[in-house]
């Protein structure tokens, strides 16, 4: 990059995504001419009680919309030249459109407010699932992966998983999810609190603070972010919730973090903290709190230049100096 006809370090962000797409791949020219952004599916207990500002229905109408391509990762995906993979860990929607892949784990978590979300051995499944989808992604050709997630009431689940994994206290880390008002932002937080005093999640025991007050859908993006380090997959997280995943699986194995990019920085008040925790940049501001995969994706352009600077930039050598 220090050859390209231009100052050193002129390209900012561009030049750090190539440098670190190279030592990701091995390759010292890297290619992303296959992108693939992944949301993983799941409803959650806690929706019972009055943490969300819409019903739990909603997840599986939205599985509904990914398949008619009408969600915003839908329309983005369109737009950065990226394919769409639904993936149902979780939902509570027992007839799946036949865009989705079906690796539902059980029909929903339990309502953590009154004991675990999960078995433990459940949230392991899920973990292994994710793992799969990244390999198997790897195995098709896909060059660059974005994670997201649909679930109501997910981030509930992902505040207290923060809470418990970080030592951090509940209010500094629960935001307004889905646009909730004071009243059920206080309601939030006092439900998250109660889950965390009623299970004892183990801090030193990632999949046992997924298992108590986690989701089916965290675990599986946990898992992905994992199986895409083990194959060498560059993964760009988005928002809060798959970056709790990235938290987990980089509690399980440290070495994830080399495959990773923060895509953008969400409104939600625990993600600029866990970016922190992570060492990572996030590439976008736009002040999104949607979801869905729609920041990860959004940013994918920015890798699609940084990769056709590397290649079609001149040198200064090609200049005869």
């Amino acid at each position: 990059m220090n050859e390209l006809t231009k100052p050193l370090g002129a390209l900012g962000n561009l030049e750090e995504i190539v440098i670190r797409l190279a030592g990701m791949t091995g390759n010292v020219m890297p290619d992303i001419g296959r992108k693939t952004m992944v949301v993983f599916c799941g409803d959650h207990g806690v929706t019972e009680e009055g943490v969300s500002a819409y019903p739990s229905d909603v997840t599986g109408l939205m599985i509904h919309n990914f398949c008619k391509g009408g969600a915003a990762v839908n329309v983005l995906s369109r737009r950065a030249g990226a394919d769409v993979k639904v993936v149902d860990v979780g939902s509570r929607l027992k007839k799946l459109p036949a865009c989705v892949v079906d690796r539902k784990v059980r029909l929903g978590t339990a309502n953590m407010a009154v004991g675990p979300a999960m078995e433990r051995e459940e949230a392991e499944e899920a973990i292994a699932i994710g793992i799969t989808i990244a390999q198997e992604l790897k195995t098709e050709g896909v060059q660059l992966a974005g994670v997201g997630e649909m679930g109501i009431g997910n981030t509930t689940a992902t505040s207290a998983v923060a809470s418990a994994l970080t030592g951090m206290s509940v209010d500094k880390l629960v935001g307004r999810g889905t646009g909730i008002d004071d009243v059920m932002l206080r309601q939030k937080v006092k439900v998250i609190r109660k889950s965390l005093a009623v299970n004892q999640p183990n801090k030193a025991d990632a999949i046992d603070v997924l298992a108590k007050v986690g989701g089916l859908e965290l675990a599986a993006m946990t898992g992905f972010v994992l199986g895409a380090a083990s194959v060498r997959l560059p993964v760009v997280i988005d928002g809060v919730i798959s970056t709790v995943a990235a938290f987990v699986a980089m509690a399980l194995s440290s070495d994830v973090k080399k495959y990773l990019f923060a895509s953008h920085l969400s409104v939600e008040p625990a993600h600029r903290i866990l970016l922190d925790q992570l060492g990572l940049e996030p590439l976008i501001d736009a002040k999104m709190r949607l979801g869905e995969g729609s920041g990860a994706v959004l940013s994918f352009p920015l890798f699609d230049s940084a990769v056709a600077v590397a290649r079609e930039m001149a040198t200064f050598a090609d200049l005869g100096l």
